[in-house]
């Protein structure tokens, strides 16, 4: 799975809404549409249920899947803050994981 597709994949999820979770993520809608295609293919089960008023809702797989879409993403977005932080020497080195976690949320 891609991140790309994750992350579509949640903004719509929010949303409810392609259109809304496209403006959201400055992407084009047929982009969005597609992406969430491929990931339902991935899956093997559609994601949302279409409404006619251009809203959508989650599908037992979508909603199944969700928890674990936000779980990866927080990780990929928590390495990426970590990395950043050490490449800018705000970090110590050494301290990673729970213990950076547990600093950066007592920073001020």
């Amino acid at each position: 799975m891609e991140l790309q597709r994750l992350r579509a994949f949640r903004e719509v999820a929010r949303e409810l809404s392609f259109t809304r979770a496209a403006q959201n993520l400055h992407y084009s809608q047929p982009s969005v549409t597609a992406q969430i295609k491929s990931l339902e293919e991935t899956v093997g089960a559609p994601l949302f249920v279409r409404r006619g008023n251009r809203s959508v809702e989650l599908t037992p797989a979508g909603a199944r899947l969700l928890p674990y879409a936000d779980r990866i993403l927080e990780l990929v977005e928590a390495a990426q803050l970590e990395i950043h932080l050490e490449i800018h020497s705000e970090l110590p080195t050494g301290l990673h994981g729970a213990a950076a976690n547990s600093r950066l949320l007592t920073r001020h």
